[in-house]
């Protein structure tokens, strides 16, 4: 598929959805505490990386796309340096701050190269600051080539419905990477890019790939999507639409870290398709970026440069 630097350039991602921020520390581990039989991480570095859809939109702009994020956020300490870091993108931040909210942080410690725990700081935003951003969406919506919504499950998501009734009506195409078992919520999308074991909540398991052909195609049909987008980690991304279905292989390489992987994969996407490329055309590269940002540590992004040479 022939994308130009130039047009991607030009395309122009609006990115609705969760954001966190991811923190390392890493450390050296020398020996077991006395105090349980647990590892001592002696704390050597720091690092603190945009996470959830505060990644995914850094994801669009690192392919070269633009990016503008709207998102709900606290107002602590984690949320500024979020902001902060996303000063450095270029990504166009749009924050609806809650006093009462918590943003979610996911700490990692990290020893010996391999995460050793994770620990998650949340909670979930108010109904009055997740209505004034769809007031907000209604301002962004007209001046970008498509719409992802980055679903976390966090609760920045409540008004998702009224959002893309909104963006349906202006043709603009809508990519939601979802969660939870309730997909009706999402009806009228253009694509959904679930994972396995995200969509065996939804649809149960199944016996065979005609078995699995038969129930997404039931589940687009249901709720009027165009396609359904099912990542498969090691075998690959199949994608279900009118046409039948279209299957794209893993690419092999070394797996060193599957953080963030689905971000790149539906980013990619996302910023293709406002670039005007089809789902089908879109599909083969958005693989290729997932497989090259596993080979990376932590949340990573993947360059034009990487992607199409």
């Amino acid at each position: 598929m022939n994308i130009s630097k130039e047009r991607l350039n030009q395309a122009r991602v609006l990115v609705v959805g969760d954001v966190m921020l991811d923190r390392y520390w890493y450390g050296a581990v020398d020996r077991i505490s006395p105090e349980a039989p647990v590892p001592v991480v002696r704390v050597t570095r720091e690092e603190e990386r945009n996470g959830g859809a505060a990644n995914v939109a850094y994801n669009v702009v690192t392919l070269g796309a633009q990016a503008s994020l709207l998102t709900v956020v606290g107002d602590d300490e984690a949320s500024h340096k979020l902001e902060a870091l996303m000063l450095n993108t270029g990504v166009q931040t749009y924050f609806g701050r809650d006093a009462q909210l918590k943003t979610t942080v996911k700490l990692r410690v990290i020893g010996r190269q391999q995460q050793l725990l994770r620990l998650d700081f949340e909670n979930t935003p108010q109904t009055e600051v997740l209505a004034s951003q769809t007031a907000t969406f209604a301002e962004l919506l007209p001046s970008h080539h498509a719409v992802l919504f980055s679903d976390y499950g966090k609760g920045g998501l409540a008004h998702v419905s009224d959002m893309i009734t909104r963006a349906q009506t202006t043709g603009t195409p809508i990519l939601i990477d979802p969660k939870g078992s309730d997909y009706s919520r999402y009806q009228g999308a253009t694509v959904i890019t679930p994972n396995r074991t995200e969509l065996q909540q939804v649809i149960g398991g199944w016996r065979d790939e005609p078995d699995l052909s038969s129930k997404v195609q039931n589940l687009r049909d249901n709720l009027g999507l165009q396609a359904v987008l099912l990542t498969r980690s090691e075998e690959g991304m199949t994608l279900f639409d009118a046409q039948g279905q279209l299957h794209v292989s893993a690419q092999a390489r070394e797996v060193f870290d599957v953080t963030g992987a689905g971000d790149t994969v539906i980013a990619t996407m996302a910023a293709l398709v406002a670039a005007g490329a089809s789902m089908r055309e879109a599909l083969p590269l958005a693989n290729r970026a997932g497989g090259l940002v596993v080979g990376k540590f932590g949340t990573a992004t993947v360059s034009f440069e990487e992607l199409f040479t």
